[in-house]
């Protein structure tokens, strides 16, 4: 189900203060890094991925490869970072942003 833009916008206002959970390296999309970003988008539904690639091609792949593989939207995409957004089958109160955010 695709985000409207206010969702979107909201959630890059959450995602502004986050600090990136996932760093990609120059080696691109690992089979541990991918399991580093499941783990991360079912626990925290909202993240936060710098990407070290060289160019921008790279980056696209990058971004294309973790929404299809991880059915995750992109909120948003800036340089170097880009916020991904997958809802949990269980969000865990404690560690999810969005309700973090909704309770405070």
């Amino acid at each position: 189900m695709p985000l409207s833009q206010t969702q979107k916008k909201q959630f890059r206002k959450i995602a502004h203060q986050l600090k990136p959970v996932i760093l990609i390296g120059d080696k691109g999309l690992s089979d541990n890094v991918n399991k580093e970003i499941n783990r991360a988008l079912e626990d925290h539904e909202l993240i936060k991925i710098k990407m070290r690639a060289g160019d921008r091609e790279a980056k696209k792949a990058d971004v294309a490869a973790i929404c299809t593989e991880h059915q995750a939207e992109l909120i948003q995409q800036v340089g170097n970072m880009a916020i991904f957004y997958r809802s949990a089958k269980k969000p865990n109160p404690k560690l999810s942003e969005i309700l973090k955010f909704s309770q405070s």
